[in-house]
């Protein structure tokens, strides 16, 4: 989850679908409420610890932060130097994605279609609107948490794009690359306050209306298509506070129109191969995700 939500148009919401754990992650932090507050300041340590579900919340959150320390600096080489070739992996990945989790609505009807294709219209819009230049005050980079951690745990929206959106991606990869300690907090602070009470949404969604919810969820993810299209031509750029030259708006170009509108080898077969890895990596990640959650008899 952590490597997906690195990367602008990836989905660490995507990838807690595929292995099986949305449900788990949306209860487990539905969970960190009133009462659970109560039991801790009653020092009833183990009954909020079980509350809270919270040895899965701190294996999850580790596991998103070593891949932000881990992957920041590579996804950043990546996205500057070999943009295409990732943008077809993740291709395959979102397409493969989008595919498992339709299978779990279980009763098609106009509604359920009609909720997949607002979604679908709704990520799309997202993927298509400029970045703007914003503050980097402490409460919008608070506000920044609050808004992004909720792209972060939705399927198809990705936190990081959003965050693009918001002017604020480039700003706190540095920040972590560099170690800046005071931005890095406020949005940790935003992003906890966000993903609680954003949870309760969710959960109110998977339980009381499960197939338009999850029509929903896969329509953000073919929305989100339009983002990791991988050729890609740069209508107008725009320099940011920092002098560096940024992509304002762009259009997808057939690969044999890239070269001349870009300089840049489209790399057709080595894009394809790509997606074909990310579309496969999926199902194998949903087998082994099957067995694990599978009960022994």
């Amino acid at each position: 989850m952590g490597s997906a939500d690195v990367v602008p148009g990836v989905s660490g919401g995507t990838i807690a679908f595929i292995t099986g754990i949305y449900e788990e992650l949306v209860n487990s932090i539905r969970s960190v409420n009133g009462e659970a507050f109560k039991l801790l300041f009653q020092f009833k340590i183990k009954a909020f610890w079980q509350h809270v579900n919270l040895t899965f919340l701190i294996v999850l959150i580790a596991g998103i932060a070593v891949a932000f320390l881990s992957f920041a600096r590579l996804l950043t080489y990546l996205l500057e130097n070999h943009r295409v070739l990732l943008w077809g992996f993740f291709f395959g990945l979102i397409v493969a994605s989008a595919l498992i989790v339709s299978k779990q609505i279980k009763n098609w009807n106009f509604g359920v279609v009609l909720t997949g294709v607002f979604g679908i219209g709704i990520a799309y819009l997202i993927t298509v609107v400029s970045p703007a230049e914003t503050p980097e005050t402490w409460w919008f980079i608070f506000l920044s948490g609050m808004i992004a951690i909720c792209a972060m745990i939705l399927p198809g929206i990705s936190g990081s794009f959003i965050m693009l959106l918001l002017g604020k991606y480039a700003f706190m990869m540095r920040a972590v690359k560099n170690f800046d300690i005071v931005p890095v907090l406020f949005f940790m602070m935003g992003a906890v306050v966000g993903i609680i009470s954003f949870s309760h949404v969710i959960h109110y969604m998977l339980k009381k209306y499960p197939n338009a919810t999850i029509a929903l969820l896969t329509g953000f993810m073919l929305g989100s298509l339009n983002k990791v299209y991988p050729w890609k031509h740069t209508l107008k750029t725009y320099t940011d506070r920092h002098g560096e030259i940024k992509p304002l708006i762009e259009e997808n170009v057939l690969p044999t129109s890239f070269e001349s509108l870009t300089g840049q080898e489209p790399q057709i077969l080595a894009v394809i191969a790509l997606a074909v890895t990310g579309f496969l990596l999926v199902y194998l990640i949903e087998i082994f995700a099957n067995k694990m959650t599978k009960p022994q008899a």
